[in-house]
């Protein structure tokens, strides 16, 4: 019997060392080290400190552990209110993710595929005409539509949807269309966006737009359920994504950060805060695919981790793996040479609804990142990532307009994974 039990103690202790000895190793392998920290800590402070950003916030997860947080600053610098890891922040068009994964909850359901046509599901986009210049008195030029824009189109930015004032004819029409007014319904503004000439044919150029207001707008309609309730359902709730919103209710703004508009080097000017949040203290018609969210750093990091994690986090299960693979797998083709400002995030392609890399860097003054890794952000210089390789998911947020003019992105990167090494050459 004495034997019996030394042997099943020595069992106990081999164990129960193995399991430390994992857990080291495990602890020995994180990218995010000491040394990457303080790295982090040490941008981020340094852009607060040159006054070029008020305040700003980080969280990173690595390999299902938290590796990093750290906030700097100022969420409201006037009011000595500190940034922290429970500010709520306008996160703009890092709200089209959230929108990508509503609308791919549809897909797996077989209510759609990609390659549908939109006027199938909306007759508002039947019979479009493309924009063909102007002609000598200044009259708009149409031609017919190659092809009708798809599904797909719409969730890679494909899909000719004007965007800009400087197109002669093309943008006073967008003007009197007004389809971005946040005082009319998802259905209004799909039917004045179905009104306005597409700017070239469906699938030849990427181009920033109302894509993805067009999504939730298809949300709805699939659905038949208002898209505000129909992403709380099953996206925001079942992630206990609480603080997730369009409005922020009064007791909660005091959370609210400040936006900061940069006028020179060091320089910055409060916008003031019913200029800056009048989309999320009032409670509007519209409810955006594109932007209008507001979240905290957890919250998002919670979208983040489900994404790393297939589509699971915790008991929720909002996405099959392989939808998250397909969302996360570039669909813009070769032929598609002609890409607004999307190259100036490095070597990328584009998804659904994000940004996906598909070869390192080459330069020094490239964005770094992992091949594989699929990100977004938003007009506020807000960020994040999905790096599938390294199991990591990160969260800055910040308030500062113009968008990102100061680098930002680029150093944070560069102080997570290391700044840019030439690949080897046999």
């Amino acid at each position: 019997m004495k034997q019996l039990f030394l042997y099943a103690c020595a069992i106990l202790f081999f164990s129960s060392g193995c399991e430390k000895k994992q857990e080291q190793e495990s602890v020995d392998t994180l990218l995010v080290d000491d040394q990457v920290r303080e790295r982090i800590d040490s941008t981020l402070s340094d852009f607060v400190d040159s006054g070029n950003i008020a305040g700003v916030s980080a969280l990173i997860f690595e390999k299902n552990q938290e590796v990093y947080f750290n906030a700097f600053g100022y969420a409201d610098k006037e009011n000595e209110v500190k940034m922290d890891r429970n500010t709520i922040v306008q996160i703009y068009s890092m709200t089209k993710p959230i929108t990508g994964t509503a609308l791919m909850t549809l897909y797996e359901e077989g209510k759609f595929q990609l390659d549908d046509s939109l006027a199938k599901y909306a007759s508002e986009f039947a019979n479009m005409k493309v924009y063909d210049g102007v002609d000598e008195n200044g009259n708009i030029q149409l031609v017919a539509a190659d092809r009708p824009v798809t599904i797909r189109d719409i969730t890679r930015h494909t899909a000719g949807f004007p965007n800009r004032a400087d197109i002669p004819g093309l943008s006073e029409i967008l003007e009197e269309k007004d389809p971005r007014s946040f005082e009319i319904t998802l259905t209004e503004m799909a039917k004045r966006i179905g009104e306005v000439p597409l700017w070239f044919q469906p699938g030849t150029q990427w181009e920033y737009g109302q894509s993805v207001d067009v999504q939730a707008f298809l949300v709805e309609r699939i659905s038949g359920i208002p898209y505000n309730e129909y992403v709380q359902e099953h996206v925001l709730n079942p992630l206990k994504m609480n603080e997730t919103r369009y409005f922020v209710p009064e007791a909660d703004r005091g959370r609210l950060a400040s936006s900061y508009r940069r006028t020179g080097e060091g320089q910055l000017e409060k916008i003031p805060n019913e200029e800056a949040h009048d989309f999320n203290i009032n409670k509007y018609p519209l409810t955006p695919g594109g932007f209008g969210l507001t979240s905290t750093l957890d919250d998002y990091m919670t979208f983040a981790r489900m994404l790393v994690h297939k589509g699971e986090f915790g008991e929720a299960r909002i996405l099959k793996p392989e939808t998250v693979e397909l969302m996360a797998t570039n669909h813009l083709p070769d032929s598609v040479s002609e890409r607004s400002w999307l190259p100036t995030k490095g070597k990328v392609g584009f998804g659904i609804d994000f940004a996906v890399r598909i070869a390192p860097p080459a330069s020094a003054e490239e964005i770094t990142g992992t091949v594989g890794e699929f990100f977004w952000d938003g007009a506020a210089s807000t960020l994040f990532w999905v790096d599938p390789v390294n199991e990591i998911t990160a969260v800055l947020f910040v308030q500062l307009f113009p968008y990102d003019g100061i680098g930002l992105h680029k150093k944070f990167k560069d102080a997570v994974y290391g700044k840019y090494q030439p690949a080897k050459t046999n």
